[in-house]
């Protein structure tokens, strides 16, 4: 079986939710208002809209942002946010990770594919859409 999400990505991979952004809801409307309004869904090695008309591979979408959240007074803001971008069709959207026994399993190539995005934004803050591929 594979291991949770969070304890393959390196800490420095995930900012914190603690700053300008108490909790998850808040994170989401930030999203939503930079254009990020599709509810995204893991199905494993790819995402998909929430209607399953379209289909997001780990070569194909960039990882704008992550952030993690840990709110010890709301159990539901216990959560991992992804900010997601299409880099082939005009697709920005979300997918929220719970934490705890109840999670979804990641591919190792999106795992891949995640740290690949960390490591592009590290030189580049946010370079959604530069067409490079794993």
């Amino acid at each position: 079986m594979e291991q949770h999400t969070t304890t393959r990505l390196p800490s420095d991979m995930i900012r914190a939710g603690t700053g300008e952004m108490q909790c998850v809801t808040d994170a989401i409307k930030k999203l939503e208002e930079k254009g990020y309004t599709h509810n995204l869904v893991l199905a494993y090695d790819h995402f998909k809209t929430e209607d399953g008309k379209i289909k997001l591979y780990p070569k194909d979408i960039f990882f704008d942002e992550v952030m993690r959240f840990e709110n010890t007074s709301d159990p539901d803001d216990q959560s991992i946010l992804y900010a997601i971008s299409s880099l082939t069709d005009d697709v920005k959207g979300i997918y929220v990770e719970s934490y705890g026994l109840y999670h979804e399993e990641i591919s190792p190539l999106m795992i891949k594919r995640m740290q690949y995005c960390h490591a592009l934004r590290q030189n580049s803050p946010h370079q959604s859409g530069t067409g490079l591929a794993l």
